[in-house]
């Protein structure tokens, strides 16, 4: 029996779904369900394809309570700009939690994964960076650079930021576009060491497979988000970092053990803690957070199913209010 599906472009996507507080506290709840246990979110499906630069990631979960769980495609093929097209797209599909019928396409191109993921760091900031922030510093110029300090200005708010790059006029051009949207002092800086010591929250947005940010920078008072590390081999933070950090979070620790900075500092032989506590379970407090202003915390993000299906079932929502997307027959 045929039944109606919303399909909605990246266009309409961008029109309904804003990065905004509604759309972190809806992560925000999916990291509290993660903690309940009663989520249920399979291994990440990757795929590496070496022959053409690229890869694919599979993510979902089933989150109760929400009306619809998603499954994310998610392939990077990096060449791709030498031709003129994007590194990174994909889709979800939105699947009715009680019927199991598709419910809505999200042609979304990446951009609610951008979203979700932005949403997660601030998600990660507002419980474990200190209370007042007054610098904030982010590693990586592109797309994630950008989304991660908007999200995180909005539950920490900073009055000044450093961004540093590889490609020092990336990072001129990256801190221009933040000066304009946040209307705070942005500012290009060379030396990430730097940027580090005067920073009490920092954001690493790099595709690097060898530390950008060292371990002797940690300072009193530093919370630390790692979110480039998603793929076996990536390392963004020095690996003995994690276990001289008063605090390190995982978002969810059978994920970090293989794709995060976890898995570097396992490898490296520097991990000798107990199981670490999830972002779920500081979110339900579950787990002790942040417990002074002085510490010294790292939280370590590899992207979970359970934020895809939120995403997607908080853009449907938003794309139904708006009235927008094209509805077919199945």
């Amino acid at each position: 029996m045929p039944h109606d599906i919303l399909v909605l472009t990246e266009a309409d996507l961008r029109k309904a779904v804003r990065l905004d507080l509604e759309a972190i506290d809806v992560v925000q709840e999916a990291f509290r369900a993660l903690a309940s246990g009663d989520v249920i979110m399979p291994p990440i499906l990757s795929m590496d394809i070496p022959q053409v630069h690229g890869e694919v990631d599979v993510k979902t979960a089933y989150i109760p309570g929400f009306e619809g769980f998603a499954i994310k495609v998610s392939p990077g093929f990096f060449d791709n700009p030498k031709i003129g097209l994007p590194s990174l797209n994909g889709l979800m599909i939105l699947f009715s939690a009680k019927t199991g019928l598709v419910e809505a396409l999200l042609l979304d191109n990446g951009f609610l994964t951008d979203v979700r993921t932005a949403a997660a760091g601030a998600v990660a900031a507002r419980h474990l960076a200190p209370s007042e922030i007054e610098t904030a510093g982010v590693m990586g110029t592109g797309v994630q650079a950008r989304l991660q300090m908007i999200a995180a200005h909005q539950v920490r708010p900073f009055s000044r930021l450093l961004v540093w790059g590889r490609d020092a006029e990336k990072a001129i051009a990256c801190a221009a576009d933040l000066t304009e949207t946040l209307g705070i002092d942005a500012k290009a800086e060379t030396d990430p060491a730097r940027l580090t010591a005067e920073s009490q929250l920092v954001v690493t947005t790099t595709p690097a497979r060898e530390p950008v940010l060292k371990a002797d920078w940690l300072h009193p008072g530093l919370h630390i988000t790692a979110m480039g590390s998603d793929q076996e081999g990536k390392n963004e933070i020095e690996p003995t970092a994690l276990s001289r950090a008063d605090l390190y979070v995982a978002d969810r620790v059978s994920q970090c053990e293989k794709l995060g900075e976890l898995a570097a500092a396992i490898r490296a032989g520097v991990w000798h803690g107990n199981t670490p506590p999830e972002l779920g379970d500081i979110v339900s407090g579950a787990r002790t957070g942040r417990t002074s202003d002085d510490q010294i915390t790292i939280c370590d993000l590899t992207g979970t199913g359970a934020q895809d299906t939120a995403v997607a079932t908080f853009a449907r929502a938003r794309a139904l209010t708006a009235k927008a997307g094209t509805t077919i027959q199945s």
